[in-house]
């Protein structure tokens, strides 16, 4: 069994390849330079240790976990698009720095390529994680159309907000797990126990994500504090505290939104601190990953394979940037 760090390293030198040709420049140039930001490589490192949990690693776990960081990573380019982020991993965002048509082209053909992988796998697993890949990407972009929308109302729910979440980051988590499953041979009951462990651990996630971008540091974090504030995001942070705090300081929120003075990040985060915010995001976050750790549990492997994986969750929960 490996562990978080050594898969990283094995995973990061195979896809330190180029992936794209030279020219045309200003097609894949984008494209490099933002695969040169480096970034963490959990999708395709949770695909290995899903393969790992139940047999030896597959060559072709390498295979998909390319297809799932390319594919990750398109998403990226195009999210920083939608969102007009400046910063991506501490660097100039793609847009900005090429230009939105060569951002939005040079993610297109990263998605290509994503397929390119996909297609080299074993004919025997191509049909089950082909269509598992594909309905995760629909779901991504349900995900993330969600989220758009949900800048345009006041009325969104904590409950339309997590399925959400789990449409736009939860479900490629999990569908790495279960694709990595099903290439070391994971019974259907396994595979799906698996899922529902990456699933929750999205959520948790995503929990932290928000609460870094409100509280982080933005030297460790790489992205501007309050990106999500200033874009008028629902996040877990502002759902919570449009529904627990009084009065005036709903009113204050509403005019801070709708005016968008150039200290709104400063009074959102007030705001925030005075409803505590931050002490029920980590009681939530710990919620979802008490249902995550209990699927782990379920699956029928001996506990030391799960090893790897439970130490991955709590590193991903409790990081800083």
């Amino acid at each position: 069994m490996h562990n978080f760090k050594d898969l990283v390293k094995a995973f990061a030198e195979k896809f330190s390849n180029e992936h794209f040709p030279n020219t045309p420049t200003g097609l894949y140039q984008p494209g490099t330079y933002f695969l040169s930001l480096g970034g963490k490589r959990i999708r395709p490192v949770m695909c290995l240790m899903g393969n790992e949990l139940f047999a030896d690693i597959h060559p072709d776990a390498f295979n998909a976990g390319m297809a799932i960081e390319l594919f990750h990573n398109f998403t990226l380019i195009h999210d920083d698009i939608m969102d007009a982020a400046t910063l991506r991993r501490g660097m100039e965002t793609v847009h900005l720095k090429y230009g939105p048509d060569a951002a939005l082209l040079s993610g297109d053909v990263m998605m290509i390529k994503a397929y390119e992988y996909i297609a080299k796998l074993n004919g025997q697993h191509l049909s089950k994680i082909l269509s598992l890949f594909n309905t995760t990407a629909v779901e991504v972009c349900e995900g993330q159309q969600m989220d758009m929308d949900f800048e345009k109302r006041d009325d969104v729910g904590m409950e339309e907000y997590i399925h959400m979440i789990s449409l736009k980051t939860s479900v490629l988590l999990a569908a790495s797990l279960e694709i990595g499953a099903l290439l070391g041979g994971a019974s259907e009951g396994n595979c799906k126990h698996l899922y529902e462990f990456g699933r929750n651990l999205g959520i948790a996630f995503q929990i932290q994500d928000d609460y870094l971008d409100a509280f982080g540091d933005p030297e460790k974090f790489g992205k501007e504090i309050g990106g999500d504030i200033k874009q008028n995001k629902k996040t877990f942070l502002m759902l919570h505290v449009l529904e627990v705090a009084n009065e005036q300081q709903k009113k204050e929120l509403n005019n801070l939104m709708q005016t968008n003075p150039s200290d709104k990040i400063e009074k959102v985060l007030a705001i925030f601190k005075a409803c505590n915010v931050d002490a029920w995001a980590n009681e939530l976050k710990e919620k979802y990953m008490q249902i995550a750790y209990q699927h782990l549990e379920d699956i029928a492997v001996l506990s030391v394979r799960k090893k790897p994986l439970m130490e991955l969750a709590e590193f991903l929960v409790q990081r800083d940037s």
